[in-house]
């Protein structure tokens, strides 16, 4: 069995400032602490994209500050609160394709990871996701070179609807086209996004998909059409992943809740 962790939406602010009263800086560092605490066997740890909450040069110094002592090789990828340049400017090695989007693999075992880039600088919008001809043909080869390994590809924008119109409205406007190109590959066991800043569960096209929290601030439990900015101070999270014989398994650890001892029942 492997293990990957997964942090999502971190949205890193300069020194000093703070969203809703929550530090993202320390909230990341204690989650990605803790991660590495419990589960120091994991083989990789994935940024799901949001890395930082203005794209400002500083904010991406300070992730590749956070990162250089990290004991486990890294996967970063870019939300909707991303750019490119700024990015790539603290991360020159960053694996890109040739049309500097920031699309990655990684093969560990019988897995494959697929890292998929959906940040669409040109939204009107803003803050929805898109990919475009080039990055799904890069993802049909990926999948396709897979072999008999099985894939979990990694989006920041959802493949699904959550329910959270506001938040559905700045999702991936094309995924319609995502969700035909993995189930026609047939080899896709997951599907693991970001974006909407709440743990919750869904299916694209027979595929599981798993949505995470952020370790920072969540989105409340407000269905319908409902202001995409809104936050709420609820325990900061990661995922993590095992990828066993059967299949994905997927958790979510709140580490920001009180340490409480273990108890046995009788």
């Amino acid at each position: 069995m492997q293990k990957i962790i997964v942090f999502t939406d971190i949205h890193l602010v300069p020194e000093g400032e703070t969203i809703i009263g929550l530090d993202p800086f320390a909230r990341f560092m204690q989650g990605l602490a803790h991660a590495l605490d419990n589960h120091p066997d994991a083989a990789r740890v994935v940024l799901c994209g949001d890395l930082t909450h203005n794209a400002a040069p500083p904010e991406y110094a300070r992730l590749r500050t956070a990162l250089d002592t990290c004991p486990l090789p890294v996967s970063l990828m870019l939300g909707n609160h991303d750019r490119r340049a700024p990015f790539l400017g603290a991360f020159p090695d960053a694996e890109r394709m040739e049309s500097g989007h920031i699309q990655h693999l990684a093969d560990i075992g019988d897995y494959r990871l697929i890292c998929l880039d959906t940040l669409n600088e040109e939204a009107e919008d803003t803050h929805s996701g898109w990919l475009c001809g080039a990055r799904l043909d890069w993802l049909d080869a990926a999948l396709a070179g897979a072999g008999d390994r099985r894939v979990i590809v990694f989006s920041h924008h959802p493949p699904i609807a959550t329910g959270f119109k506001g938040m559905d409205w700045i999702g991936l406007k094309n995924r319609d086209d995502l969700v035909a190109r993995l189930g026609t590959a047939g080899n896709v066991a997951q599907i693991v996004s970001g974006h909407i800043h709440r743990t919750i569960q869904g299916s694209a096209g027979g595929i599981p998909v798993a949505i995470l929290k952020s370790p920072c601030h969540q989105m409340p439990m407000a269905l319908g059409y409902q202001d995409p900015s809104l936050s709420t101070p609820e325990p900061g999270a990661y995922g993590l992943l095992l990828l066993t014989d059967e299949g994905v398994i997927v958790h979510s650890e709140d580490f920001t809740l009180p340490p409480t001892g273990a108890q046995i029942y009788t």
